[in-house]
């Protein structure tokens, strides 16, 4: 575990019983109601999920906390390839913080925190997409220092 003092923010490897609370963060934003189900019972098809990212040493499910609240979460996977000379990528995906925090400034501790555990991993590269209607999301990356540089392209199956 982590801890950022100004903050009071913890970082950890998410755990099977922080599921639901993880899903009710990806489901607390506009795009996020239309795409998961929150709610106990959790629905049984985030439990396999949970477990693959689990077992799979290339892959990070953190949360943030704050006095024992988990106030944000983020995925994390480290991708070898063989572009760049070999270089390895990080890319972080389902970031969110709990909508009561919002605008305290923990997204920039919870990226910085993230782009250290790729620089520890030997990335040299961090990569992340976002939804084109996340427009915030956009300037607070471009905030953050990342360039669209790429375009994105996705096919649901």
């Amino acid at each position: 575990m982590t801890q950022y003092e100004k903050t009071n923010l913890s970082f950890r490897p998410a755990l099977r019983q922080d599921l639901a609370a993880i899903v009710a963060l990806l489901a607390d934003d506009h795009l996020g109601r239309t795409r998961e189900r929150p709610g106990l019972p959790l629905d049984p098809a985030y439990f396999p999920a949970f477990e693959a990212i689990d077992r799979d040493p290339n892959q990070l499910l953190a949360i943030a906390e704050r006095a024992e609240e988990l106030v944000g979460c983020l995925q994390i996977t480290f991708i070898p390839g063989l572009s760049h000379m070999g270089v390895w990528r990080g890319q972080i995906e389902s970031v969110r913080i709990a909508s009561s925090c919002r605008g305290e400034g923990l997204g920039g501790v919870m990226f910085r925190w993230a782009i250290g555990q790729c620089r520890a991993r030997g990335c040299g590269l961090v990569q992340l997409t976002t939804d084109k209607n996340r427009l915030d999301a956009l300037r607070f990356y471009e905030d953050l220092g990342f360039e669209a540089s790429h375009e994105g392209l996705k096919l649901s199956l």
